[in-house]
């Protein structure tokens, strides 16, 4: 089977040019995008249980256990069911909400890179981030109280 080229970014950061727009998100966007959705990766969009969890070392345990026993080769024919229906040649971008650089360290995490990175480790293929990139504690904006 060809490679699947992939990258992440958020719903709000997306642009066509960057490529077909895949939701993973178990809720649909409740804001009008001025795009259409290219498909539903279901099987690795997390679970209603998963979101509940709000650390990120115990979801991230749950979100691998939940790729692992969905299985690589099933979620390939998802996405290249996905971009064979787009009949796109770009990456199949996997959408979400959360935007990094609205996210403080150590928040700045959520399944999209954790996909990201699972399917790295399990292809060998990079998946870039096209939205902004999180902040560091450095370049973090003050808080009222850091003022």
């Amino acid at each position: 089977m060809d490679a699947i080229r992939l990258a992440t970014c958020t719903y709000q950061e997306f642009a066509p040019h960057m490529g077909t727009p895949v939701r993973t998100t178990a809720g649909h966007p409740r804001f009008s995008l001025p795009y259409q959705l290219a498909g539903h990766a279901r099987l690795i969009t997390p679970t209603r249980e998963l979101l509940k969890i709000n650390a990120e070392d115990a979801y991230e345990f749950s979100y691998r256990r939940l790729l692992n026993g969905n299985g690589l080769e099933n979620i390939r024919r998802e996405l290249a069911t996905i971009a064979a229906a787009s009949g796109s040649d770009g990456p199949l971008v996997l959408l979400c909400f959360d935007r990094f650089d609205k996210l403080r360290p150590p928040n700045a995490w959520c399944h999209r890179r954790m996909a990201a990175t699972w399917w790295t480790e399990q292809t060998g293929e990079e998946v870039p981030e096209l939205g902004a990139k999180p902040m560091t504690a450095a370049k973090a904006p003050p808080t009222l109280f850091e003022l």
